[in-house]
């Protein structure tokens, strides 16, 4: 199967003006007022910043850009594609954190690799994004964007959860478990992976179905099309069990809400610097040296 063809850079057509750009990152992090000052000259040189947000305050639909540089980890990441719901534009990720599977370019290599991608030496991936809406009594009581993975996780006073798993409609199965994450494949390798879940290629079109702890043995990570409608049922929440999405939690379960995950009409679209790729990626983050140290044999 032929693999799809990135999103065309955007900006190319553009002539003799430099790309509009947002400059983001979380200002709870120590350092990252100092790195976006140490950082600045070299971004004013190829880019237009046409707003700064440090708070992830701002309603970014209001100031049109063609991209914008994050500076962070992949935490800061995914509030900045939270920050820009319906309007999802390309994402340059500078990586002040630790593994940084999304934020992959380092502040040392910002220089280099700015220029490339203004040129359009780069490419544009889009990922699926999904929409949670939580339904009580029959009424849709909450409802966000995500990119990483929704999580009904058992909170106080942590005893066993009977998960019910419908899809499109049908009982799937019923978990007896720790917890369920339904993640996207950006997500995969994130709370789904430490769980036990596969690491999928982050531009397929489908979700992960992964349960924490499960009390059965034969109770297997499920991969799933992304145009199923999947929805989760707890008849008996624990006191703390809580929805949470991509981290930051969102709704304190009551016994029967339903949890709705679907497909989201926006994409999540990153920029894929030259050099860089899925597998060097996992490579480069995860550790697979994939390489056996032989040693001399003594008789």
């Amino acid at each position: 199967m032929p693999r799809p063809l990135p999103t065309p850079v955007p900006w190319i057509a553009k002539t003799g003006c430099r790309p509009r750009a947002y400059l983001l990152g979380s200002g709870e992090r120590p350092n990252l007022r100092d790195e976006a000052e140490r950082l600045r000259p070299a971004i004013d040189r190829h880019v237009e910043v046409v707003l700064e947000d440090f708070q992830y305050e701002k309603k970014l639909g209001e100031i049109s850009a063609d991209l914008a540089v994050v500076l962070g980890g992949d935490g800061s990441i995914l509030r900045a594609a939270l920050q820009m719901q319906e309007h999802q534009i390309p994402i340059l990720g500078v990586n002040l954190g630790k593994l940084g599977f999304l934020a992959s370019v380092s502040p040392a290599d910002l220089a280099r690799v700015l220029p490339e991608v203004v040129s359009g030496d780069c490419r544009i991936d889009e990922h699926l994004m999904f929409r949670c809406t939580v339904f009580s009594d029959g009424a849709a009581v909450v409802e966000t964007l995500g990119l990483n993975e929704v999580a009904i996780l058992t909170g106080e006073p942590f005893s066993l959860l009977n998960a019910d798993l419908y899809v499109d409609a049908e009982l799937a199965t019923t978990y007896a478990c720790d917890g369920l994450i339904i993640s996207t494949p950006v997500g995969s390798t994130a709370h789904s992976l430490s769980a036990g879940g596969p690491i999928l290629r982050k531009t397929l079109d489908a979700f992960v179905i992964c349960p924490v702890a499960p009390h059965t043995l034969t109770v297997r990570p499920v991969v799933d099309a992304a145009d199923r409608v999947f929805e989760v049922v707890v008849p008996q929440p624990n006191e703390g069990t809580m929805v949470v999405v991509d981290g930051r939690p969102l709704w304190r379960l009551k016994p029967n809400d339903q949890v709705r995950v679907v497909k989201a009409d926006p994409k999540f679209k990153l920029i894929e610097a030259r050099g860089q790729s899925y597998y060097h990626t996992l490579r480069d983050k995860l550790g697979w040296a994939g390489q056996l140290l032989y040693g001399t044999r003594q008789n």
